[in-house]
């Protein structure tokens, strides 16, 4: 075997993409507070980018009675024309400016300006609020975890010393939804050298009065029987009823009534079904999951990309972005001359020139975005216009790959564009990515999309007879009869998507 070494050349054509394509595809990408962010994260870091004022002074009028102004307010509709022009560079900024007045400063850009070069007297405290600082103190605190909460009840328990440190110990070991799915060998084994030799037996006391103790009733069991035990405890403690009945079903039947396994549990118990039902009624009260109460989990709230509106005079439905809470930008006009100006010297000068290039760019991306974002949305309001009047059983089949044609860009810019995005509609906060998906023809050579069927599925869910609840094969049929061909296996998958029991699990006794 020999090795050799040689010198070839050869010609081949490579994509690269620039920093400020990728940058340019990035800001499409985010989502509105995380375009929020990335631009108050900007305005920080570049000297050069400024806020412009919402409030508008009076305009002056002329001696003819013509308002020196630069024109009527822009309309919330976003002028897109047709997008020939999406990713052209705006105008030369020095010309821009060019014209701008002298006396039009902003005298805190300037202080940052003196800030980052050294010129200028030094920074000193001039009566204004800290705005990183107001942000931190109207930030809400962290709330308490659920162990933090149960630690703190339980040093208020009268209880010895070693009882107590044992059940702080039990505390540490509670998940999330309350319950100690260690074992108690696990927890003496697992215990601080200082508190050992622990046993199974102190384990198990200090485990019993944290149960009576701890609120709400039920945390700190080990099994889901246990759990619901002892909120049945804790309400025969506060009402003083007995509630045999429902002890006998969780103690000895949970599992057939987990399966709605209702007629098995009568022939075991000699109950009358009424009897049954009336007590898994009850048993509703009882939370399977205690320790969620003391934690609140809520989802975050959606914020609206844009926002689609029915016009009744045009008959169609218009886009407009949500884009109020993102701050008005522009270039400093100072440092746009300070660039031009020879008495400054190059290092500063180089160095507001790279500010305002990244700037120039941030705002021709934010820009980008908006059009290709309202672009799409027109699109989507057109194609889906069924969805909006009738619901989601008329949404139509629309695919990315249709969009990026019709609007002549890559398919990738619609992915982008669409991901992450919530539209509100007059039917409904929705993501933006629904209305993008593929589907089939009905009978009647119609197209439909598979979220339609599922909501067409759910509509025949709701509506069937919940003592003789229907097979995966006669909702088939059911949709069958709608113009809705589907195979038994897919009514399964949907059904499993839309979280919808099987036949079984749904009857009512």
């Amino acid at each position: 075997m020999r090795f050799d070494t040689s010198q070839q050349m050869r010609l081949s054509q490579q994509m690269k993409l620039a920093p400020r394509m990728i940058q340019s595809m990035e800001i499409l990408q985010l989502p509105l507070l995380a375009l929020q962010e990335r631009i108050e994260q900007e305005l920080e870091s570049n000297i050069t980018l400024e806020l412009v004022e919402p409030v508008r002074e009076a305009p002056e009028r002329s001696a003819d009675g013509q308002t020196d102004d630069e024109g009527p307010p822009p309309d919330r509709e976003l002028d897109v024309g047709d997008g020939a022009h999406d990713f052209e560079r705006l105008d030369t900024y020095e010309s821009s400016y060019a014209e701008a007045s002298e006396n039009d400063y902003s005298a805190a850009s300037l202080k940052r300006f003196e800030e980052y070069t050294g010129h200028g007297s030094a920074r000193r405290y001039d009566g204004e609020r800290d705005g990183k600082m107001d942000a931190m103190a109207n930030t809400a605190a962290r709330g308490e975890s659920l162990n933090e909460q149960l630690a703190r009840q339980w040093s208020l328990v009268e209880t010895d010393e070693r009882t107590r440190a044992l059940g702080d110990l039990l505390i540490a070991f509670l998940d999330a939804d309350g319950y100690l799915r260690t074992t108690l060998e696990d927890v003496a084994d697992r215990a601080p050298e200082r508190m050992k030799p622990v046993t199974v037996e102190e384990l198990a006391g200090a485990l019993a009065a944290a149960q009576i103790a701890l609120d709400p009733p039920g945390v700190a069991a080990q099994t889901l029987p246990e759990c619901l035990l002892l909120q049945l405890d804790a309400l025969e403690r506060e009402d003083g009823v007995d509630r045999d009945l429902e002890r006998l079903l969780i103690g000895e039947h949970l599992d057939d009534i987990l399966q709605n396994r209702l007629p098995k549990v009568a022939e075991k118990t000699g109950l009358e079904m009424q009897e049954i039902t009336d007590a898994i009624g009850r048993m509703r009260r009882l939370d399977p999951a205690p320790g969620r109460v003391l934690v609140d989990e809520a989802p975050p709230a959606v914020v609206a990309d844009a926002i689609l509106e029915y016009d009744e005079e045009e008959d169609r439905y218009i886009a407009y972005l949500n884009d109020r809470v993102l701050p008005n930008l522009r270039i400093n006009r100072e440092y746009a001359k300070m660039v031009r100006d020879r008495q400054v010297d190059k290092p500063t000068r180089d160095f507001i020139r790279t500010n305002i290039s990244n700037a120039e760019w941030l705002l021709d991306a934010v820009e980008q975005r908006k059009r290709t974002l309202v672009r799409v949305l027109n699109v989507v309001a057109e194609a889906q216009r069924d969805f909006f009047d009738q619901g989601p059983q008329s949404l139509r089949p629309l695919p990315m790959t249709q969009v990026a044609d019709q609007l002549g860009v890559h398919v990738a810019t619609v992915s982008r564009a669409v991901s992450g995005k919530y539209v509100q509609t007059p039917r409904g906060v929705f993501p933006l990515r629904r209305f993008f998906s593929g589907g089939t023809q009905t009978e009647a050579g119609e197209d439909v999309s598979w979220d339609a069927i599922k909501a067409a599925l759910q509509e025949v869910v709701d509506s069937e007879d919940k003592a003789n609840p229907l097979s995966d094969e006669a909702l088939a049929d059911a949709l069958k009869e709608k113009g809705i061909d589907i195979a038994r296996r897919t009514v399964a998958k949907y059904r499993s998507q839309l979280s919808i029991p099987s036949a079984r699990m749904r009857k009512k006794y």
